[in-house]
């Protein structure tokens, strides 16, 4: 069973951005993300300068035991509309087994209790069922689908909208982190 101290998150710093890149450029990350090109160096320092002053954005490193495995966005944040989009992925492959639950509980967590977001939403290509299945896990409702919406490989592919309402993380939250992590042993 995982350790839940054991994981955190922490924002980004300027040390963090090859690792990122590099994360970004795999090919196992690619494939999941609407901007599937490899990056260049020059794209990737010109996207992180404005993501490390961006007031409607937050990104964050995604820790096991001090070690960065994983990358989690919230951007599009809307004050006024109490709302956000976000994403992530795993970096490291040589993570522990449950670590994408786990990341998907400490962002949540940090989105509904420390952002205050009312509603969090992703935006996932339809052929990615792992993600679609962990955000059904966590109480994502499907708010839709855009239908041939992103040119991909030579085809265009439906997105699959889904979100959560902070509203009901109070009330769910000690049962995910008891699915995720077990129960705390006294």
């Amino acid at each position: 069973m995982l350790n839940y101290e054991s994981f955190s998150l922490r924002p980004i710093e300027l040390d963090d951005k090859d690792r990122i890149l590099e994360w970004r450029n795999s090919e196992r990350v690619r494939c999941n993300m609407y901007s599937d090109h490899v990056i260049s160096q020059q794209e990737h320092d010109a996207w992180y300068g404005r993501a490390l002053v961006d007031t409607t954005a937050a990104f964050f490193l995604f820790l096991h035991e001090g070690r960065a495995i994983g990358f989690v966005s919230f951007t599009n944040i809307n004050r006024q509309h109490g709302r956000c989009s976000w994403a992530f992925y795993l970096g490291e492959t040589d993570v522990p087994r449950g670590a994408g639950s786990a990341m998907e509980f400490i962002a949540l967590d940090y989105a509904f209790s420390t952002l205050k977001i009312r509603k969090l939403c992703a935006e996932v290509f339809i052929f990615n069922a792992g993600v679609i299945r962990l955000h059904e896990k966590f109480g994502f409702a499907h708010e839709g689908k855009f239908i041939e919406h992103y040119a991909k490989n030579g085809k265009y592919e439906d997105i699959v909208c889904l979100a959560k309402f902070g509203a009901t993380w109070p009330a769910e939250r000690e049962t995910f982190k008891i699915r995720c992590f077990g129960k705390k042993r006294a």
